[in-house]
């Protein structure tokens, strides 16, 4: 049995991923349309999504930009950067950019200036050009990071879940939540320490408290000291 081609749906998620900003407000409608004519999802994966797309057209326009931002901006168990889950901060990182970078330039598909190769729009964009097969086994690699996002979305009871969902049923994979480890926002993670800050010596004062300073005069200070106060004294 040929598989589906998915790709106008793949460009419809990657889209629904995209900050909710009027433009994308007023595409959702086409979007939807396009989602129920591709006929690529089930009807309750569908279903899902109408919800999603329900609340991000009649929803309130501010607090839907907020939550985006929140979500996807600010932690590491939704980031949409794809190599944040396998590499984090480590080495590894920059190579396997650079790989993905040089996998789209071979298929004819260079990125815009700021563009980074492992977010997940991206990766969908380029996935949506691809024969069936291929494309459902480019989206199989990564299923295991589909699903660890899917159970930190669904964790959020957010609705983006659903086109984490739509993702792995497209890639040939069942949903299912996974353990999801609490993490601190980037912001936070990112934060430059304050030099110093913290420093444990004998008498320090809390953090934000002033804090007293003792000048110790060493042997020879000491020394200096008692023959100029006591002239003739034994040395």
């Amino acid at each position: 049995m040929a598989l589906p081609n998915a790709s106008i749906s793949l460009r419809v998620l990657a889209r629904l991923l995209a900050y909710p900003d009027a433009e994308l407000r007023a595409q959702l409608s086409d979007m939807r349309a396009a989602l129920h004519t591709d006929k690529v999802l089930k009807s309750g994966r569908l279903t899902e999504l109408d919800a999603l797309i329900n609340t991000l057209q009649h929803g309130d326009s501010l607090d839907n930009e907020a939550k985006f931002v929140e979500i996807f901006d600010r932690g590491r168990s939704t980031s949409l950067h794809l190599f944040e889950h396998v590499h984090g901060d480590s080495r590894e990182r920059g190579p396997a950019m650079i790989d993905l970078a040089q996998t789209y330039k071979k298929a004819g598909l260079f990125l815009a200036e700021g563009e980074m190769p492992d977010y997940l729009p991206v990766v969908l964009e380029f996935v949506s050009t691809q024969p069936p097969k291929e494309a459902r086994a480019f989206l199989g690699e990564m299923a295991h990071i589909f699903n660890a996002i899917f159970s930190a979305l669904q964790q959020r009871e957010s609705r983006y879940a659903s086109v984490l969902g739509a993702l792995l049923e497209i890639a040939g994979e069942t949903a299912h939540p996974v353990k999801v480890t609490p993490d601190e926002p980037l912001d936070k993670a990112w934060e430059e320490p304050v030099v110093f800050d913290g420093c444990s010596t004998k008498g320090q004062a809390k953090p934000g408290e002033a804090q007293p300073i003792h000048f110790v005069k060493n042997d020879a200070a000491r020394a200096s000291a008692k023959a100029a106060a006591y002239p003739g004294a034994s040395q």
